[in-house]
C-alpha cells in the first residue's frame, strides 16, 4: 500500500506542476482536444480514448457514492480533473479504509 500511495503522490505532483503552466499558457484546452477528434489520427485516438477514460473515472466515483448527491458531484470533478482528481482521491481512501483495497475500490 506503501507503494500505491508514493505513486498516487508522484502522479499528483508531477501533474499538478506540468499543468499549472500549461493552464496560464492556454487556459481554454477544448478547442484544441476536440479538433483532433475531428481531425482523425492518433491524436484524435488518444482523446477519444481518453475522454472514455475519463467518463469511467466519473461513473466509477459516483457509482462508489452510490450516487448521491456528493457522489454526483465527485463524478464530475473526476471527469474533470482526471488523473489529478483521481490520484489524491485513491491517497486519501486508502487511509479512510485503512489500506484494505477491497473497501477502498468498492466502498
Amino acid at each position: 500500500m506503501m507503494m500505491f500511495r508514493a505513486w498516487c503522490l508522484v502522479i499528483f505532483v508531477v501533474l499538478a506542476v506540468y499543468t499549472a503552466p500549461v493552464l496560464m499558457a492556454e487556459p481554454n484546452l477544448f478547442p484544441a482536444f476536440f479538433s483532433a477528434i475531428q481531425g482523425g489520427g492518433w491524436q484524435g485516438q488518444f482523446n477519444l480514448d481518453f475522454v472514455f477514460m475519463l467518463t469511467l473515472s466519473g461513473l466509477y466515483t459516483a457509482w462508489r457514492h452510490r450516487f448521491t448527491p456528493m457522489g454526483l458531484l465527485l463524478g464530475v470533478i473526476a471527469f474533470n480533473g482526471g488523473a489529478l482528481f483521481l490520484s489524491a482521491y485513491f491517497f486519501i481512501q486508502s487511509f479512510r479504509c485503512d489500506g484494505d483495497v477491497r473497501r477502498m475500490l468498492v466502498g
